[in-house]
């Protein structure tokens, strides 16, 4: 009788090793740039392998970004308790999207800049993940227009507007603080939150800013 056999790795978690390379590979040189040959060689598999799983770089890519999306909003969703004020859940949601793009800074690299510039069907799949976010900020900020007892009717427009407005300064405040070196999740979530959180006071408490009179 033969040896025994090696037991095999499981496809699923070799398949997640595939892609944990993929990403620190993407992330750090860019799609383009990036080498299905550096990719097998990190994960410690041959290229062969890859492709029998992954098909493509292009569905390797895909991939990468499907994951590090769904990763990306249930920290968010998972940060955020429903039992404490308004105030604390935009800041824990806050601390949440910071924390998680500081401590995977390639799979942010992956999602806000390389995803976005390669066009379909990448950056689908980061205006999906975008959409999800908004919404669930866009509902944070409408249970704050309840709480605050002010403008429980604040228009759905508005309140939309200033989730996308808030979404789009955490995507460019996150990219900010993964390229300086010192700023913690702490301190970028703390900066967002002053900004946010007094524009919101504000216009819950019926002193909205308004343009000067005969602008266009």
């Amino acid at each position: 009788m033969g040896g025994a056999k090696t037991k095999r790795m499981p496809r699923a978690v070799r398949e997640q090793q595939m892609l944990d390379a993929a990403v620190r590979v993407f992330g750090q040189r860019g799609y383009m740039a990036a080498s299905m040959d550096e990719i097998a060689e990190l994960a410690g598999v041959s290229k062969p392998l890859v492709y029998l799983y992954l098909n493509s770089k292009e569905d390797l890519f895909t991939a990468c970004v499907r994951r590090e999306a769904t990763a990306l909003t249930q920290a968010v969703r998972a940060g955020v308790r429903s039992d404490v004020p308004a105030d604390r859940r935009l800041w824990d949601g806050l601390q949440a999207f910071f924390a998680h793009t500081a401590e995977h800074p390639e799979a942010w690299s992956v999602l806000h800049l390389q995803a976005r510039t390669h066009g379909e069907p990448f950056a689908a799949e980061v205006a999906a993940m975008r959409a999800e976010i908004v919404a669930f900020v866009t509902g944070l900020v409408a249970v704050a227009a309840r709480e605050a007892h002010r403008d429980p009717d604040l228009p759905e427009h508005e309140v939309a507007g200033l989730a996308e407005a808030l979404v789009g300064a955490a995507e460019s405040l996150a990219a900010w603080a993964n390229a300086t070196p010192g700023v913690t999740a702490r301190q970028a979530a703390a900066t967002l939150m002053n900004v946010a959180w007094a524009g919101l006071g504000n216009l819950m408490g019926g002193r909205p800013w308004t343009p000067p009179a005969g602008g266009t």
